[in-house]
């Protein structure tokens, strides 16, 4: 299967579009929390590759496979793509919340990634089979196990994670 029709499977399940890429707001359900945001221009360049690591990985758009694929795209890096390091840093947060052990697998399985926000898009991609996006991407079948390395950069990018959190319980904690 080519990633061309995976995506336009991928859009199917999950009631998306490509002209969604240039919506101005970007709407969604947080369960039965209507949300909005803009689409900025750094999500709107960001956006499909996104959607493309998701065919890659196979992880869903629920909270949970939000949170993965935050973690995965944080551990293999989101490049110069300023809006996909806060939303996916808010997705990675969420997961470690909801399914922790899942996050991290996928923060480990990321670490091992080549991301495509390193080469940035190009409509060639779409022509490829899916098994030669998932080698482009580095997605292997079998989750690799931990190294120190792994452990210590995802002990670093929770307490980045908890940082704002902690500054805000402070604030409270000094309010009163």
């Amino acid at each position: 299967m080519t990633v061309r029709e995976a995506r336009a499977q991928y859009f199917a399940r999950n009631g998306f579009s490509e002209a969604g890429y240039r919506d101005r707001w970007v709407k969604l359900k947080l369960g039965p929390v209507p949300l909005a945001f803009p689409n900025t221009r750094s999500r709107r360049r960001a956006i499909p590759m996104h959607d493309l690591h998701h065919v890659a990985t196979g992880y869903e758009t629920t909270v949970v496979g939000e949170g993965e694929i935050g973690a995965w795209e944080i551990a293999g890096s989101c490049g110069p793509y300023a809006a996909a390091w806060l939303l996916n840093a808010i997705a990675f947060a969420g997961g470690m919340v909801m399914a922790p052990r899942r996050t991290y697998r996928a923060f480990v399985r990321g670490r091992r990634a080549r991301t495509l926000y390193r080469t940035g898009w190009c409509d060639e991609l779409l022509d490829l089979d899916v098994a030669e996006l998932r080698r482009r991407v580095a997605v292997s079948g079998q989750p690799p196990s931990a190294t120190w390395r792994d452990r210590a950069a995802f002990a670093g990018w929770l307490a980045l994670l908890a940082l704002p959190g902690a500054v805000a319980l402070a604030a409270l904690v000094k309010s009163r």
